[in-house]
């Protein structure tokens, strides 16, 4: 057993206050993700994650979901902003394996700059028309091998910038007509049909070291959400072959219902690795972190193994990306 807190916490403000210095030494956690309640300018993000690391008391990954159009934690004036994936794939064309991987290797530049060293990228679920809006201009393209094709792009930019990726959701979101921030998601197709479609693209990128799991229920296979469903994760690891660390999308979302101390549970239990708690209150955290547990086992190897993919960056001419970008897109915006 490590020393490791078998979860990723999010963090109340700008700063982490006396209190939380206390609770990061004592559980250890894993890693921290930050949002734009924790974002100022460049320089309180990087000694935010110093003093996180510092408090934690080993050198955590630190995570943000940095997509680009809706979902970027990093806004202007003082870094760039960006299209949605699936617009700016569309803009992009016959040319968007380039401009995603130049994409995101400038998104792991502004990231490692501050100290951030992990992104919630890339989303390897297939959208269809039905797909709830939520999530459908997050991802890629409707074409699965596409999906794939550009959901590596994506995780080599971020990989040659020094940031680990995370696929998500796994093994696969994009079937689900309701926001799983709200509510529980139900795909009724079955399991021979998903590994040829949804859960394509998790197979092809299986050897990236980390993974989000879907809370979404695929009645074929359980009547537990994927999250907290030791058959979808037997599959995520036999049938898929990923086996990378698995953490759990925010087990505070409403998807899940139940006691988060519950929840935890069930969902280590379930398989997966460790437990993601977004939102910063201390109390809930304390009770994820109770109940998540330490890194042991197959856990613990698959997060050495995770960390141990994190590179320095690079060298890059972000300049010279930048015209390259505008180059490849002739005219089309980016941003």
């Amino acid at each position: 057993m490590s020393d490791w807190g078998a979860c990723i916490l999010g963090v109340e403000g700008l700063t982490p206050t006396s209190e939380e210095r206390k609770f990061f030494a004592k559980t250890r956690p894993f890693g921290f993700i930050l949002f734009a309640r924790n974002i100022e300018n460049p320089d309180q993000v990087r000694d935010l994650c110093q003093q996180l690391r510092e408090a934690a008391g080993h050198n955590a990954p630190i995570l943000i979901d940095q997509e680009g159009g809706r979902v970027q934690r990093l806004r202007a004036p003082q870094w760039r902003e960006w299209l949605p994936p699936f617009e700016q794939v569309a803009a992009a064309k016959e040319h968007a394996e380039e401009v995603l991987y130049i994409r995101y290797r400038i998104i792991a530049h502004e990231l490692y700059e501050i100290g951030i060293d992990a992104n919630c990228a890339p989303l390897l679920d297939v959208p269809r028309p039905s797909t709830h809006e939520f999530l459908y201009n997050r991802c890629y393209s409707e074409n699965i091998e596409n999906v794939s094709k550009l959901g590596l792009a994506t995780a080599n930019g971020l990989a040659d910038g020094g940031v680990l990726s995370v696929a998500k959701h796994i093994p696969g979101h994009g079937r689900a007509t309701v926001d799983s921030h709200f509510d529980l998601p139900r795909v009724d197709e079955d399991l021979e049909t998903l590994l040829q479609t949804d859960f394509v693209p998790f197979k092809a990128l299986n050897d990236l070291p980390m993974g989000m799991t879907a809370h979404v229920v695929y009645s074929d296979l359980d009547d537990k959400p994927a999250t907290l469903s030791s058959t979808v994760m037997n599959i995520i690891r036999e049938d898929i072959g990923f086996d990378g660390l698995i953490m759990t999308d925010d087990i505070s979302m409403k998807a899940l219902q139940g006691d988060l101390c519950d929840l935890s549970k069930q969902s280590r239990d379930a398989g997966c690795d460790v437990i993601l708690h977004c939102n910063g209150k201390p109390d809930e955290a304390r009770q994820v972190a109770e109940a998540a547990g330490y890194l042991e086992g197959e856990s613990l190897r698959r997060a050495k193994a995770a960390l141990a993919t994190r590179k320095d960056p690079q060298p890059v001419d972000i300049p010279a990306l930048e015209a390259k970008l505008d180059q490849l897109l002739n005219g089309c915006k980016h941003v």
